[in-house]
């Protein structure tokens, strides 16, 4: 009897998942509770899991777009635990192996030597071995599944004899030689990023203003502390927590800069849960850090390697992912020297970072090099006016360029 494995339920607003990898495959035998597979959403990626023991017959494909309780697999009873063990198989083989040649004319040979079986076949396919460099210890030198999963580091495949390079086109004066063209299908996670990204533009009064901030005395800080800090508390002392803290501090003077519009009222959040956007290997992802108006600057760093790990590895879940409140984001570690950060709906603005470039600048009535920073607020002039988000961003200079503030609080 087998039983079929959907979609199941991953959040109240998605209604659609990308199959993104088979984790096994088809024909394989699985352990109840064993990933299969992994889903992705618009927001995170999920693990499916084997709801009983037997044998995997998948159903859809890698990039298959699948709805909400839309089947996947199924697990067909039996497989493994009913096979025979590999010894028993192996002596009839052996007992053939020595048998007369005129009796193996006789019995007829089914499988060449070298041949693979079916699943070994697969495999070998997948992987790009080439059959013919894979020694087989089945029946007549046969290729079984065994060898292949074997062979899986071993040699590639020799590609295939080169044909005949086709005639190139006529060369054109300012035409390059080379006009490939390649395309590939949307993730789930780009096709939602691309529609919110584009919504929030349509949908809210979005501007930016702009500041500098002198690096200085948190270099400083940094510079004296980080050996003793890492030792106490086993992580670095970073920039993140010193943005996260003065932006704690100044949505409590800004609390505008914290609210969101939910129709015709304006939500405001009396805590600070600030969403912070990590480059994971399928796009650019935004965990939250709760509560962090409470949090010391060595739990806000523990926070951010926690998610940055999380997200690194595609193991992040959709409550880490939700309900952030005001966003930072660095674009200053891919070298962004200034950018204009897209708000993150609902939320109402957003905190770009950029990187850290020594500058000119006057210094008590000096001319003097300073790593310098460029800031930008982006926030939506609907809920925000400028004054408010003009206050905020040099109230958020003023506690970087004053460390001492952070941890009076004034």
């Amino acid at each position: 009897m087998s039983l079929v494995i959907k979609v199941p339920p991953v959040g109240e607003s998605i209604s659609e998942v990308t199959l993104s990898q088979w984790i096994k495959k088809d024909g394989d035998y699985v352990e109840m509770d064993e990933v299969i597979a992994e889903l992705e959403s618009d927001k995170a990626t999920f693990e499916l899991t084997a709801e009983k023991a037997g044998t995997l017959k998948t159903i859809a494909n890698e990039g298959d777009t699948l709805e909400i309780g839309a089947p996947v697999c199924s697990i067909e009873e039996g497989g493994k635990s009913e096979s025979k063990p590999a010894a028993q198989e192996a002596a009839p083989a052996k007992e053939e192996s020595n048998a007369p040649a005129a009796k193996s004319e006789e019995k007829g040979s089914t499988y060449a030597s070298g041949t693979p079986s079916p699943a070994a076949a697969k495999i070998l396919a997948e992987k790009g071995v080439d059959a013919a460099g894979v020694k087989g210890t089945g029946v007549d030198g046969r290729l079984t599944k065994e060898d292949a999963l074997k062979a899986e580091a071993g040699k590639k495949a020799a590609p295939a004899a080169t044909p005949a390079a086709a005639p190139a086109s006529p060369a054109r004066a300012g035409v390059p030689g080379s006009r490939v063209e390649r395309r590939e299908k949307m993730s789930s996670l780009r096709k939602t990023v691309a529609k919110r990204l584009v919504a929030v533009r349509n949908e809210t009064a979005m501007l930016t203003t702009f500041n500098e901030v002198d690096m200085q005395p948190i270099m400083d800080i940094r510079a004296k502390y980080k050996d003793k800090f890492k030792e106490k508390h086993g992580v670095g002392l970073g920039f993140m927590s010193f943005f996260t803290k003065a932006v704690c501090e100044a949505l409590k003077d800004f609390p505008s800069v914290n609210a969101r519009i939910e129709g015709e009222e304006i939500v405001f959040n009396e805590f600070a849960d600030i969403s912070i956007a990590v480059s994971a290997p399928k796009g650019l992802v935004v965990p939250v850090i709760r509560n962090a108006e409470s949090m010391s600057l060595a739990q806000i760093e523990a926070s951010v390697m926690e998610l940055a790990v999380k997200a690194r590895d595609s193991k992040l879940t959709l409550e880490e992912m939700t309900g952030g409140t005001f966003t930072i984001t660095n674009g200053g570690v891919f070298g962004s020297m200034m950018s204009t950060p897209i708000i993150n709906a609902p939320q109402s603005a957003i905190l770009g970072m950029h990187n850290i470039v020594e500058r000119p600048v006057a210094l008590n009535g000096q001319v003097v090099i300073r790593p310098i920073m460029y800031v930008a607020l982006s926030y939506d002039h609907r809920i925000i006016d400028g004054r408010e988000s003009v206050g905020f961003l040099v109230r958020v200079k003023q506690l970087l360029e004053d460390p001492a503030r952070l941890l009076l609080g004034i």
